[in-house]
């Protein structure tokens, strides 16, 4: 282990969850998004620690050392709303503080959404709570990038991304971490837009990496992906339009508990909806919000890329919690 962490698995219903767990006390649960592993936590988790929290940092279900189930609506946002839930009955907390980002980050919105007897606060970095909508975003994303190229609809037909991604693990994960870097924005790097084009097709292979990834990062990732594949990973994305039907009631619940948000200045994320910034006011559906800490020099992977800016934002709320 490159860190000296505790690790350990828990055994829910029908998955395995491996997790990292370091300190004592409150329980935070920290979910990582994709493509990426508990490791992506690496630089807070002991931060978060030492200020008096037992910290659990999962690999969500098709990652890493969790779980890999096949079928499609394994991955759905019911199933892993459903392993957060029964972490908390594990560790025989009543509440946790749950921090996620990227796809981690709707699992802990909308499982404070839909639990708040739960959750004590969230944390969300890269991708604000949002309400469900009046179609799916996956039907969303139909509509506005019907004539080009986007990576969500290319992922909706079964074996295609899987195939082209776990053909040189290693050049994808370059490609997709840089791509999504703030130096990746500055070098305007973008996924060919012909519809018809691949996922990798026009994105760099830097060399060398920016710093904020070493080579010994990169391996790890390498690693977890060669365990995993992407298929579990991919599946998420899939479920965009069962998620819509399966839970209506998220059109009208907002966030109760304290809440916060994080996220790079040049995240992509902020501008898929053409003249609209998303990170804006990113507490609109959040009725106890303590604000927003944006990083303006850095891209979507915040918590890596500006380590120390994202667990000092995160460790000052947990401050003010505790304060309340």
């Amino acid at each position: 282990m490159i860190y000296n962490f505790k690790n350990k698995t828990y055994e829910l219903n029908d998955v395995k969850i491996y997790a990292i767990e370091q300190g004592e006390g409150p329980l935070v649960i920290m979910v990582h998004g994709w493509p990426e592993s508990w490791y992506s936590w690496r630089h807070q988790i002991q931060p978060i620690a030492d200020m008096g929290y037992k910290v659990i940092a999962i690999d969500v279900r098709g990652y890493g050392n969790s779980s890999k189930p096949l079928e499609i609506e394994k991955y759905d946002m019911l199933s892993l709303i459903g392993d957060l839930i029964k972490i908390i009955q594990k560790e025989k907390s009543k509440k946790a503080i749950l921090i996620g980002h990227d796809w981690g980050a709707p699992i802990c919105w909308n499982t404070a959404a839909l639990h708040p007897d739960k959750v004590k606060a969230v944390i969300g970095l890269s991708v604000p709570h949002a309400k469900r909508g009046k179609i799916s975003n996956i039907e969303l994303w139909r509509q506005l990038y019907k004539e080009k190229f986007f990576y969500q609809l290319y992922f909706q037909k079964e074996g295609v991304a899987e195939k082209e991604l776990e053909k040189d693990i290693a050049k994808s994960l370059r490609k997709i971490y840089f791509s999504g870097s703030g130096e990746g924005r500055d070098a305007r790097v973008r996924t060919n837009p012909d519809k018809n084009s691949s996922f990798l097709d026009g994105l760099i292979d830097p060399k060398p990496f920016p710093k904020w990834l070493s080579q010994k990062d990169l391996n790890f990732y390498v690693k977890q992906f060669e365990k995993s594949g992407f298929r579990g990973p991919i599946n998420r994305y899939r479920n965009q339009d069962r998620d819509w039907k399966n839970i209506p009631e998220l059109s009208n619940l907002t966030i109760e508990v304290p809440s916060f948000f994080i996220g790079g200045g040049k995240d992509a994320i902020r501008k898929f909806i053409k003249d609209y910034d998303a990170y804006e006011n990113p507490g609109k559906y959040c009725n106890n919000f303590y604000g927003k800490l944006i990083i303006d020099d850095v891209g979507h992977w915040v918590q890596q890329e500006a380590p120390e800016k994202t667990t000092q934002g995160i460790l000052n709320f947990l401050n003010k919690l505790e304060k309340k």
